[in-house]
Formats: structure tokens, sequence, C-alpha cells
């Protein structure tokens, strides 16, 4: 099991509702993540059967107890090999942080990450969800490899493959969400994106950005990031397959679905 070495907490606004959010995280030999939200004293599982909603971002649990926004922090959770953790989180969203998992996985490493023995993983057989334009597949290889296509409305995200390699995985796991910004006001008119600020939030403006990208394509790579943390409800880390993964634009719904597929065909090999 993996998982931290000693309590730490944080505390940011949520991206959605723009709420102060305070977490505590604390070790655990449970070999679960599990979520405790406001004074709930019944835990939310991280698992992708506890999948509430997919509408803009990850939503666990149930109607009445909820966490939602936890695409960064499982990613960080997967990019460290952290699987046994307890999460005290006191509204019922993450904090946004900086936008990625970079903030997440410094966390981590302040209080100390005890690291599991790295399992590996492939597939019994291929897996896939084709729908119009919409591809992902998951193949078995001898390593892992991932890439990720997108076709945005922007002269630099338009028919652009980014993939993930050991040279670039710091790169990822600091990209930052993003959006167009004429559609801001849209979604905040419905309740979501109210704590988006120029330093959580790529804003696709025009031919441009409303900030400076950290490594290029920085919003493809955001994708692969929440690919990451979303497979990772599988209970299976992604890091760990011995697999081609090949998406073209998908988001959550659709790496919820594989994820699902994943934790039914996923097979151990060391």
């Amino acid at each position: 099991m993996g998982t931290i070495l000693k309590d730490i907490e944080i505390s940011g606004n949520s991206l959605m509702k723009n709420r102060q959010s305070c977490v505590k995280l604390m070790p655990s030999k449970e070999g679960v993540i599990r979520f405790f939200v406001e004074d709930s004293h019944t835990p939310i599982t991280l698992d992708v059967d506890n999948v509430l909603s997919t509408n803009h971002c990850v939503v666990l649990g149930q109607k009445k107890n909820s966490i939602m926004l936890t695409e960064h922090f499982t990613a960080a959770c997967a990019i460290l090999g952290i699987d046994s953790l307890d999460v005290h989180v006191t509204k019922q969203e993450m904090p946004i942080l900086d936008g990625s998992s970079k903030k997440w996985i410094e966390v981590f490493k302040n209080a100390g990450v005890e690291r599991p023995r790295k399992e590996q993983y492939t597939v019994s057989e291929p897996i896939y969800y084709l729908n119009g334009k919409t591809h992902m597949v998951i193949i078995p290889d001898n390593e892992l490899n991932i890439s990720y296509a997108v076709n945005y409305k922007h002269p630099n995200l338009s028919n652009r493959w980014v993939s993930l390699d050991k040279k670039n995985i710091e790169e990822i796991a600091e990209a930052r969400t993003f959006g167009f910004l004429k559609d801001l006001k849209k979604y905040q008119l419905f309740g979501y994106a109210r704590g988006v600020t120029y330093e959580n939030t790529v804003g696709l403006d025009g031919d441009g950005y409303t900030t400076q990208l950290r490594s290029e394509y920085e919003p493809i790579k955001h994708k692969i990031l929440d690919l990451i943390g979303d497979l990772y409800l599988s209970g299976i880390n992604p890091l760990n397959l011995k697999a081609q993964i090949i998406v073209k634009e998908a988001g959550h719904a659709v790496h919820v679905k594989m994820s699902k597929l994943l934790k039914e065909k996923a097979i151990r090999i060391s």
C-alpha cells in the first residue's frame, strides 16, 4: 500500500462554487482512498462504481454525501503511487489550488510518501469506446504509451496530438485546467466555474491564451492528467499499465466508461 507518513492539511477556493475548502490528509492502512465530507461519518470510497456525475468534473458519492472535482487529486495519487489514504474535506468540493496536480504532489511529498511495490498490469483484450468523433482504445502492449488528440476551434489546438512519456510527466502533472473564455459567463450563470482565476485556469481567448502557458500544448496535457485521474478510479494505476491508450476528443464521461471496463478487464502481470 502507498500512503503518506504524517497528517497534513491544505486549503483553498473551489473551482465550481468558489467556496473555501479545507482538506486534511491522513495516513491509512485500509488499502483504499476514502473521502469524509463535511461532518459525515460515512466514507466515500474512491471507486468508479461510486461516480455520481461527470458533468463538468467528476463527482463521487450520493446526492446528500458527495465530493466533486476529484480528478486532479486522484491523478496526483496515481503519479506518486498513493492508494491508501483518509481525506477529510470541509466542503463538498476539493480545492482547485493551481488548477493542476502540482500542488497536491507537493503536499504529499511534504508529508512524506510510503511507496508500495510497483505492480504491473495489462488488459486481457483490447477495450474501446467509439461514438462519432470520440474514440478511446486501450490495447495490450509491452510498455505504456498514452496519446491524446483534440480538435478545438483554436489555431494551436486544432487536430493536435500529445503523448505521455517519461520525459514529460512533470509537464503533465503541472498542466492546468482550461476552457474557452467566451463560455465562462454562461457556465457561471448555471452555478459552475465561479472560482476561475487567471492563475488556476488557462483561458482560450481568440487565437491566444489568457495566461502564459507552462509548456507547449498545456491544455492537451491537462486532458492526459484528467485521464490519469479518471482511470485511477478503476483501482488500477494507469501509469502501471503495459498498454497503448489512444484517445480522441473525449472527456470525463468517456474516461469513466473506460475506467469501468478497465476494472473488469485488467490483469496483473507482476
